[in-house]
């Protein structure tokens, strides 16, 4: 193909050696994309034809060709051979990546040499891409295996597609925390936290603090407008529970992982900050749970010495007990954001509907001061009454368990909460709720469960400790005197903790507020399942 006067070839077309045979491999500078295939094509073969965005070109590299490989017969008219390799992201079952691998033969050293430097200006280009990381690692979570997986299988594959890090091995609890309050984090294109769900809530709140921080913004007002977050943090699961890892990415798979913040991708997400009279307690971005969950967690805290099945082992525990807590929820419906918490539309790669909330978080600055106003508060609902769980979701809080999770049709980035209420019901009917959630029939389905999406939420239980006078007294504005109608012998005078992302949180009243799209993740949300002919890349002969 001719050149362009005073330009570069918009496409760069060359017969090289793959294998034992000469493939037709073509680079579209424009459109970014690599692709080869079998100018003969044989029958038998499978796709003869491969793409690859330059998006998922993780690098490429010279390659040494030693005489081994001269003798093995691969192009042997070459009087001397020169090869390069390129690295790229293949897509295996269940939205697991790869990283693979391909060389490609050339005539001579120039050919060689035009194709590794139009290739690299091509990844160039790919201005998302982080190049300096700060890395927390705990080695504590899980099996203990967080310092093992990123040595082996992670930080491998940053150091082939050049990205620097500084690594930190976390020593005792808040560690990462603390440390995001003094380092230099502006220096840094993103996070990455290898452990589980409460290493990644220790990252969170030490970034969205320290943020806030610099921005002087006092987290202990809940009307403060939080500022966001554009420092991306990157999960590599190594921990016990990996939750958020499964709900945003759909599959706990550590090089997966890697893969996806190598490229540069990013996925907002929505925050809820918890408080109570005015004092900053957490923020939450998976569950916030009251009563079964709570319990459970409560429970699994004190035999951390069973490993995991502590959880299943407190689960069965606590659903013998059969528990159930009064008090009184008001809540705000989200009326910004399409759809409902029992549409069929599933959060996914390029969401729809979080697309249509990116513009959310300014108008959500505008609408605080409206928002908090309680006397204005005419949308505000009041559900009253005695609840197995009271559960707050931000995303689907699905996992390999509970491939729907909580909410099936919750989104990540919406700038709302699923609010679900579960009333006190038999035990067999609690069975059937929970048995759905591992199943295809809709959860919701039953008469003493409701749920609503909503974007701010007040939870007073009916044994408000005394020191609790402010929240006590939102409570009556909004809910009046309730239970006053029952004897003191028909209620459970027990009280439970709230479940916030995995973390234990002890209080009886709290003002939980959605802050859209306030993070952002290396993650792209989870991809549509697509026949696995169509994602995987040809095979071809080495």
């Amino acid at each position: 193909m001719a050149e362009p006067e005073g330009g570069r070839r918009p496409r760069l077309v060359s017969l090289l050696a793959l294998g034992q045979r000469a493939w037709e491999v073509t680079l579209e500078r424009e459109r970014g994309l690599l692709s080869w295939r079998d100018p003969q094509p044989r029958r038998r073969r499978g796709r003869e034809n491969c793409v690859v965005p330059a998006s998922e070109i993780l690098a490429v590299e010279e390659t040494e060709i030693d005489k081994k490989q001269c003798s093995r017969g691969k192009w042997q008219k070459m009087a001397k051979p020169h090869a390069f390799t390129v690295y790229y992201v293949t897509r295996a079952r269940k939205h697991r990546w790869r990283c693979s691998e391909l060389t490609f033969w050339c005539v001579d050293e120039q050919l060689c040499n035009q194709w590794i430097q139009a290739l690299k200006e091509l990844l160039e280009l790919q201005k998302c891409r982080p190049k300096q990381l700060l890395v927390y690692i705990n080695p504590y979570g899980g099996k203990r295996q967080g310092k093992r997986i990123y040595e082996q299988k992670v930080a491998p594959l940053f150091s082939l597609a050049s990205i620097s890090t500084d690594v930190i091995i976390t020593e005792h609890a808040n560690h990462a925390k603390d440390n995001l309050f003094e380092v230099n984090i502006y220096k840094y294109d993103g996070i990455v936290c290898v452990g589980g769900d409460g290493m990644f809530s220790e990252v969170m709140h030490g970034l969205i603090g320290r943020i806030q921080k610099d921005s002087g913004i006092d987290q202990n007002n809940p009307k403060a407008p939080l500022v966001q977050c554009n420092i991306r943090i990157g999960i590599v699961p190594a921990g016990s529970t990996d939750c958020i890892c499964y709900a945003t990415v759909g599959v706990v798979d550590p090089v997966t992982s890697a893969l996806h913040i190598i490229v540069g991708d990013s996925q907002p997400l929505d925050v809820s900050s918890i408080h109570r009279n005015n004092t900053f307690l957490k923020y939450s971005v998976s569950l916030l749970g009251y009563g079964f969950y709570g319990d459970i967690l409560q429970d699994s805290e004190k035999k951390r010495w069973m490993g995991t099945i502590r959880y299943d082992f407190s689960g069965f525990k606590k659903f013998l007990s059969h528990n159930y807590y009064e008090g009184a929820v008001s809540f705000l419906p989200a009326t910004h954001t399409l759809g409902s918490p029992r549409d069929k539309k599933r959060c996914r790669t390029g969401c729809y509907i979080c697309r249509q909330s990116k513009h959310q978080p300014a108008a959500q600055e505008k609408n605080y001061e409206l928002a908090h106003n309680e006397d204005e508060g005419e949308d505000w609902k009041v559900i009253k009454g005695k609840f197995l769980a009271i559960n707050a979701v931000n995303m689907s809080c699905a996992c390999p368990r509970s491939p729907k999770g909580l909410s099936p049709a919750a989104h990540l980035a919406d700038g709302s909460t699923d609010l679900i209420l579960v009333r006190k019901c038999s035990r067999f009917s609690f069975l059937r709720y929970l048995v759905r959630h591992t199943n295809q029939d809709d959860q919701f389905d039953f008469t003493f469960v409701e749920v609503y999406r909503v974007k701010k939420f007040h939870f007073t239980s009916k044994h408000v400790e005394d020191n609790e006078s402010d929240v006590k007294d939102i409570g009556k504005k909004h809910f009046g005197q309730f239970c006053s109608d029952h004897p003191a012998c028909c209620c459970n005078l027990s009280n439970s903790i709230w479940n916030c992302d995995g973390e234990t949180l002890d209080s009886l009243a709290i003002e939980v507020w959605v802050h859209c799209q306030l993070i952002k993740l290396f993650a792209r949300g989870i991809e549509e399942d697509v026949d696995e002919a169509i994602y995987s890349q040809s095979t071809v002969e080495q």
